[in-house]
């Protein structure tokens, strides 16, 4: 009941958080079986979290300006989705807009959340998490940049979301949700604390079309389950989840595609030196490749794929000591990942040899983590469902203040 009371005497209050991140990437190989080299500057934000109607509104907005610093995707072996391979998507200019109104009955406190952000499934946006590199399960794991109503409820430790939404996926960064497709998807996430840091998830969607905006393509069946838990400073944290997505032909009822993802990741902090370790398994169809081989057709040109590859990744993060400039925080940093990529099915015709003349592959990423303002702990979660708790200390480069719920 604690974490309720902290909640309901929360002051109104405003935190602003910017954020980029310049770096440089080597993979080898990458698309097309060559070996690149990437400078670029990702995870450019503008987070605002603020209060408003004494304890009863709060606004959640961040604004993302990959679509200026990076048009053509980060360099990422393994990752895919609304139109890239091996490369991450710019997310949307408007990555988050969500406006939340709350309340509370004897010990029951509830919430109402409606704008553009996270749908209520899975686990948090990876900016949030100590890796700087996506994981590949990106698009398995999180439902995200979707107009969405959202509810919540909480009862001591126990907390259960559910919400409708649009199910099309952005095609730019300039995409603005489809309000003809509003409320055609919806998803549930039940939440569970039994210890402080603790938090147990599991969560279902039914997504429609997403690959297609006019609503014609493949439905998605959605499913993840995930055990969190953070030390008390920040200085430790643990993360396992496993997620599935099955596509579907809602006009035959039958099940199409189906892909996996297992993930481990884990950090600690020891002084001014952050390690943090990430795990994960997570299988990716094969489509069609364009003339530029980290691009796919969007949208799909039919409902089949050339194959699933199944790709296994151990990343390694090193964060060095946090410099400060007046109100900027530095941390630099060094990522090293090592990629083992095979067909789930020994009879492919399309083997992770003919992609890339190779089934090994190795990414290298050095860069600063810069941020002014407090680092915000979470993100993908709105009103009573977002537990208090500090932000990751290896975000923070345990220094700054971190601004929590």
């Amino acid at each position: 009941m604690g974490a309720m009371k902290m909640d309901s005497a929360r002051a109104p209050a405003a935190h602003v958080m910017l954020q980029a991140i310049p770096l440089v990437t080597r993979a080898s190989p990458s698309a097309g079986g060559t070996t690149e080299t990437q400078v670029a500057l990702t995870q450019a934000l503008a987070m605002i979290r603020a209060g408003f109607w004494s304890t009863h509104g709060e606004l959640e907005s961040a604004l993302n300006g990959e679509g200026l610093t990076m048009p053509s995707g980060e360099l990422n072996t393994g990752a895919s989705g609304e139109g890239y391979v091996d490369k991450r998507h710019p997310h949307t200019y408007v990555h988050e807009l969500m406006v939340t109104l709350r309340g509370a009955s004897g010990p029951l406190a509830y919430s109402v959340t409606g704008g553009r952000g996270f749908a209520p499934f899975g686990t948090d946006d990876p900016m949030m998490r100590p890796m700087v590199k996506f994981p590949i399960n990106h698009h398995l794991a999180q439902i995200l940049e979707r107009g969405a109503l959202i509810g919540a409820v909480r009862l001591g430790p126990a907390i259960v979301e559910g919400g409708t939404f649009g199910g099309d996926e952005p095609t730019s960064p300039s995409s603005l949700p489809s309000l003809r497709r509003l409320g055609d998807s919806w998803a549930i996430r039940s939440t569970v604390l039994p210890w402080h840091g603790i938090e147990l998830q599991g969560s279902y969607a039914r997504v429609a079309s997403p690959e297609q905006v006019d609503g014609f393509g493949l439905d998605q069946r959605k499913q993840s389950y995930s055990a969190r838990a953070i030390s008390v400073d920040g200085g430790r944290y643990l993360l396992g989840e496993w997620a599935r997505t099955v596509e579907r032909d809602h006009t035959r009822e039958l099940s199409v595609f189906g892909y996996e993802s297992a993930l481990v990741e884990g950090a600690a902090r020891a002084g001014p030196v952050g390690l943090a370790v990430r795990l994960e398994q997570t299988e990716r169809p094969e489509e069609e490749r364009l003339a530029d081989a980290f691009r796919t057709p969007r949208p799909g040109s039919d409902l089949s794929i050339n194959g699933i590859t199944r790709w296994r990744v151990a990343t390694l993060q090193i964060d060095a000591p946090s410099v400060t400039s007046g109100t900027v925080l530095g941390v630099p940093f060094i990522e090293i990942a090592r990629l083992a990529a095979s067909p789930r099915d020994s009879r492919s015709l399309v083997t992770p040899e003919r992609l890339y003349g190779t089934s090994r592959f190795w990414m290298l990423t050095a860069g600063v983590r810069l941020r002014a303002g407090g680092a915000h702990a979470r993100m993908g979660r709105y009103g009573v469902a977002l537990e208090g708790g500090p932000a990751i200390a290896t975000l923070a480069g345990g220094a700054s203040p971190a601004h929590t719920h």
